[in-house]
């Protein structure tokens, strides 16, 4: 067995004879038993009428629960052997819930102690608050798949004191296919390659346990010329330790439509994709980011980009402020406005929604502890409605937390004019009484106006912990494919990052750069790791979240509907918005449109943040819908595109499918191609027979994996 860890401190341990403290003591053998998880008397109302806080999030309750409620029946002062807190789990009494503790076992000794000592939970002002868990190894390479390894978990205390909880620490791995957890002995298996997260649990904390088991020998990292980009030390970093090859650079072909494609959501032109390759400047892939960074199609692409986190929709008889809203945000991202100031015009507007753009931002979702939610999930990247009836079971977040933000949202008066009133509360369900405005995870707020301006100030400090993280996680995603963290409105302990110090430097330097979008888009799409290409090579075929290869992702609904408009130069009409309209461009998600729908549009009623596969993109009535609708058959063989064009300018059918590739793939055919569509496509006499054949042709390149995705 490795031992990974040394302990520098003296650990008290918890002797039988010692006094018991209730929250410290007791409470760690209920979590540990599961005697408080949801599914047993930790649910919302409870199992048998005996209800305790979700994981021990409310001492106090528990303590009136187990101590004080059906007049102390539960736990026995004459003869504690007898109390019912014991003589159920131990199945000395029939129980609903199973055999959950040992009689034998020492947390039964405890609890029994306890009680003996007279059941009390003490003066909590005089006694040590429990501060933090500290769990050893926080990170661990493990390379002999038979052995065990050990873990510990460390508990600090407000009084300096330090004790050795390992044995009332719950460890839970997040795959248990992955990771064997001995629950006794607090050692762990591993049963496969990969990088995995055992969880830590103790009292009100949680903490991530990452152990990594190359999945083969591990590889050199591959040396560069100059400094390393931190992206890519990174990247390759963990590659290297999980053994797991990265795929080369991807052909100048395939970096241009990507690029293209993830900057400004639209297909590189034929004569584009002509002069790039023609090309022989060696910094070309840097202009031609910098270009596209720079171009009106960024600005309508990212604009669509910032309305689908922001939901932006017509509200019932309000497109105008949806219209208003929209160009707001499009003027921000033309003139280059940094994402904070963005954020704060937003949180703190107020004024008519059909003239102040970012007002409408209260118009989004209804309510305080909707907008609460919202907020946190869009700004902070952080699901705070998981504290809305109990702590949150896998994060920091407190009820206080929940409430006290949607306080703050309470003094916001919605309708077409967006105020803040003096009035204005949520109820807390666990007090009963008004909520205080509180900054989540800080302090509570003085009584002020407009306590949303304390909030903004302190979202976007740079200080905070999320606000930048959330952002760029976001910004990773859209670029390659996933976030580092996934779900990306998720981040906390318990859901680290692939890349926890990429994470914290993207973070960073996107502060440092004044929160600039379009810096990190730049950063990001110069990297090697964002330049590799989509083709697997032997032992990175099934990587799905290390980037050793380029992950290949679906077109938006928005993206493929313009895609398809452009390579048969015929576009699409969209309700009554004015003929060459782009889909992209679209203020309302509602808007009348047989094919956005077919191709499977957001609604931007909830969050439209979903990572898909090319495998679950699709769906019967879409796929129906491409093999004999509208949406490209009646276009195909339209008098006015791209293919009746062709053959009227007398374009030879080679002619013909070069340049339907180039407007596609966004690529020459190969000569493998060549020779394929050169036997097939032989000379007829007659023309119908010839348009038919290269319909038919044109059909095929649309269906395809090839320019249905992005890779």
């Amino acid at each position: 067995m490795y031992l990974w860890w040394i302990l520098l401190t003296a650990v008290l341990p918890a002797g039988p004879d010692s006094r018991i403290d209730f929250d410290h003591d007791v409470i760690p053998v209920l979590t540990k038993a599961g005697c408080n998880t949801g599914a047993c008397h930790g649910a919302a109302i409870g199992r048998g009428g005996f209800k305790l806080s979700l994981y021990g999030g409310d001492p106090a309750a528990d303590y009136r629960a187990i101590a004080l409620e059906l007049k102390g029946r539960r736990v026995n002062l004459s003869d504690p052997d007898q109390s019912l807190l014991l003589m159920k789990p131990t199945e000395a009494m029939e129980h609903g819930g199973g055999y959950r503790l040992d009689p034998d076992a020492s947390a039964v000794a405890r609890v029994t102690a306890w009680i003996r000592q007279g059941a009390r939970r003490g003066d909590r002002d005089a006694l040590p608050k429990f501060v933090s868990l500290e769990v050893s190894p926080q990170s661990a390479v493990v390379r002999d798949q038979e052995s065990q390894h050990a873990v510990k978990a460390v508990a600090h205390f407000s009084d300096g004191s330090v004790h050795d909880v390992t044995s009332e620490t719950v460890f839970q791995a997040e795959d248990p296919a992955a990771v064997q957890v001995d629950a006794e002995t607090a050692h762990l298996r591993v049963l496969r390659g990969g990088r995995h997260i055992v969880i830590a649990r103790y009292l009100s904390q949680v903490k991530p346990i990452e152990i990594i088991q190359p999945y083969s020998v591990q590889i050199p990292v591959v040396a560069r010329d100059g400094p390393v980009p931190f992206i890519d030390r990174s990247i390759d970093t963990l590659l290297g330790t999980l053994g797991i090859p990265a795929s080369g650079t991807a052909d100048d072909a395939a970096f241009l439509r990507r690029v293209s494609l993830d900057l400004t959501g639209r297909l590189p032109e034929p004569d584009r994709v002509r002069r790039f390759l023609a090309e022989r400047e060696t910094e070309r892939r840097l202009k031609l980011i910098d270009q596209l960074l720079d171009s009106q199609a960024f600005n309508e692409y990212w604009t669509l980009q910032l309305a689908k986190l922001l939901r932006i929709h017509a509200q019932p008889r309000n497109l105008r402020g949806a219209e208003k809203y929209h160009a707001w945000l499009k003027q921000q991202i033309s003139e280059k406005v940094g994402y904070d100031v963005i954020v704060r015009s937003v949180l703190t507007a107020q004024g008519d929604t059909h003239q102040v753009g970012p007002a409408n931002f209260y118009r989004t979702v209804g309510g305080p502890r909707e907008q609460a939610e919202f907020t946190s999930e869009l700004f902070m990247g952080s699901r705070l409605r998981c504290a809305n009836c109990h702590n949150h079971p896998l994060d920091q977040w407190t009820q206080d937390d929940y409430h006290g933000l949607a306080a703050i949202f309470a003094r916001v008066q919605q309708g077409q004019v967006i105020a803040v009133s003096s009035r204005g509360q949520v109820i807390h369900p666990r007090t009963g009484e008004h909520a205080v405005p509180r900054i989540p995870g800080s302090h509570f707020l003085e009584d002020s106006d407009d306590p949303r301006q304390a909030f903004a100030d302190w979202l976007i400090s740079i200080d905070n912990p999320y606000f930048a993280r959330a952002i760029v996680n976001r910004l990773w995603k859209a670029m390659m494919g996933r976030g580092l963290v996934e779900p990306a409105d998720d981040l906390r302990a318990t859901n680290p990052a692939t890349h926890p110090q990429l994470l914290k430097s993207l973070a960073d330097d996107f502060v440092s750069h004044q929160f600039d979008l379009r810096h990190t888009l730049r950063l990001i799409a110069t990297s090697h790791a964002y330049g590799r290409s989509g083709t697997t090579v032997r032992g990175n075929e099934s990587d799905d979240r290390y980037y050793s290869h380029r992950i290949r992702q679906p077109l938006e609904p928005e993206v493929l509907a313009d895609a398809i408009s452009d390579v048969l130069e015929l576009s699409e009409r969209y309700g009554e918005a004015a003929p060459g309209t782009r889909a992209v461009t679209l203020v309302d998600p509602a808007v009348k449109s047989r094919t956005l729908d077919v191709l499977g549009r957001c609604s931007r009623q909830e969050t439209c943040e979903t990572t898909l596969s090319v495998q679950d993109s699709g769906g019967l009535s879409r796929m129906l819908h491409l093999f004999n609708g509208p949406l490209l058959n009646q276009r195909i063989a339209s008098k006015r595109g791209r293919l009746s064009r062709l053959l009227d300018s007398g374009v030879t059918s080679e002619g013909i499918v070069e340049e339907f590739y180039l407007s596609a793939l966004g690529r020459p055919m190969s000569e493998n191609e060549k020779k394929f569509w050169s036997e097939r496509l032989e000379a007829h006499g007659n023309p119908a027979e010839r348009r038919a054949q290269l319909e038919d042709f044109v059909w095929g390149l649309l269906t395809c994996k090839e320019f249905v995705t992005n890779h």
